[in-house]
């Protein structure tokens, strides 16, 4: 494993004073990862530098074409002081998924979990301790060859940056209204849902910003062929829990239409775990609507690393309005928000094996 160079700041910046006004990812720490892929070279210079703006040329291949992937994740401080991350693992591997069908050179995964270790423990000093609190991570990789062309770079740029931010629900949750999108579609089969791409996001903002010009605060996705199987929400997996049972949309990692969230992907085996059986498969609107009608509809609520859990009151399709339970959190969704918040906090024991900590190595 190749050793990572370090060159600390000469000039730390002021940290926050309170965890009440650090809003969501507006700040950022003092410190972050570099390294470059030069082909014939491989992976090489892994460096942690002072934050600062990047040196690129206009003609930089990812402002052109987007050949660009990103992952996002959380550093946690617990009760007692200690430094975890939630999975780390899994983000690494679904960021060389993404890496592939980018035409990206795959990265070490096992080296990339501890760049980020070394950057978090060298920045820890940034990680808020308030209640809901976190560091969140945010590594990505960027095309840099100078050249206007639509080709492969032969030239890279590996990214971690860190971003203290405060409680994702500082009042509470709140239940969200979230629209069904018919006009415009997220993904097709063959097509990059599957990835964490910047396009993916670029494509969603039309409709995410008609949506809530109109009072809602996210867009259900449904297929873009057939436009009636429900697929994601804006950023986040969605599901929904009918008669008793739960069910989301398939997330294969090759070749699918829908991002394969870490959350999502624990959320199911938590679920399992408590006997609840979860359907993974195609989920007409209609369905989903016809069960509202039914009085069967009993929760919905999306997954996802930033809010973790996001429970939704109203859906609307075609005009018609479907109330879930009666609007506020439902049982299941408050014990899944309970259960993964309290492992990433260190506020009830990590049953799962899913907490990894960051140690004092640095």
């Amino acid at each position: 494993m190749q050793e990572i160079r370090v060159e600390p700041t000469k000039s730390p910046k002021a940290k926050p004073a309170s965890s009440d006004s650090l809003g969501f990812g507006s700040i950022f720490t003092d410190h972050m990862f570099l390294m470059n892929y030069d082909e014939g070279q491989g992976w090489h210079d892994p460096r942690i530098v002072p934050y600062g703006p990047l040196a690129l040329d206009p003609a930089a291949m990812c402002l052109h074409y987007g050949q660009e992937v990103f992952e996002g994740m959380k550093a946690y401080r617990t009760p007692e002081g200690k430094v975890v991350l939630f999975r780390p693992e899994k983000n690494m591997a679904r960021l060389n998924l993404s890496n592939d069908r980018l035409c990206i050179p795959l990265i070490d995964e096992a080296f990339g979990v501890e760049a980020v270790k070394k950057l978090v423990e060298i920045d820890q000093a940034w990680i808020p301790s308030g209640e809901g609190t976190a560091l969140y991570i945010r590594p990505f990789i960027i095309a840099v060859d100078p050249h206007v062309g639509v080709h492969p770079a032969h030239h890279l740029l590996f990214i971690i940056i860190l971003s203290p931010v405060g409680a994702y629900y500082p009042e509470g949750i709140n239940p969200v209204k979230i629209c069904v999108e018919q006009k415009y579609v997220r993904a097709v089969k063959g097509g990059m849902g599957f990835t964490k791409t910047a396009g993916n996001y670029a494509a969603s903002l039309k409709a995410q910003d008609e949506a809530e010009k109109l009072g809602y605060t996210q867009v259900l996705w449904l297929d873009g062929v057939e436009r009636k199987y429900i697929e994601e929400v804006g950023t986040m997996n969605i599901f929904f829990k009918i008669d008793g049972k739960v069910y989301t949309a398939n997330a294969e990692e090759q070749d699918g239409t829908v991002l394969p969230g870490v959350t999502r992907r624990s959320i199911i085996e938590l679920l399992r775990d408590w006997g609840y059986e979860v359907v993974e498969g195609k989920l007409a609107i209609a369905d989903i609507m016809q069960a509202a009608r039914d009085g069967k509809l009993e929760e919905v609520f999306g997954t996802g690393t930033a809010a973790v859990v996001s429970p939704v009151k109203e859906l609307v399709w075609k005009g018609e309005h479907a109330y879930i339970g009666d609007g506020n959190i439902g049982p299941v969704t408050q014990k899944l928000y309970d259960t993964m918040t309290g492992m990433q906090w260190g506020k009830i024991p990590d049953t799962k094996g899913w907490i990894v900590p960051v140690e004092k190595k640095y």
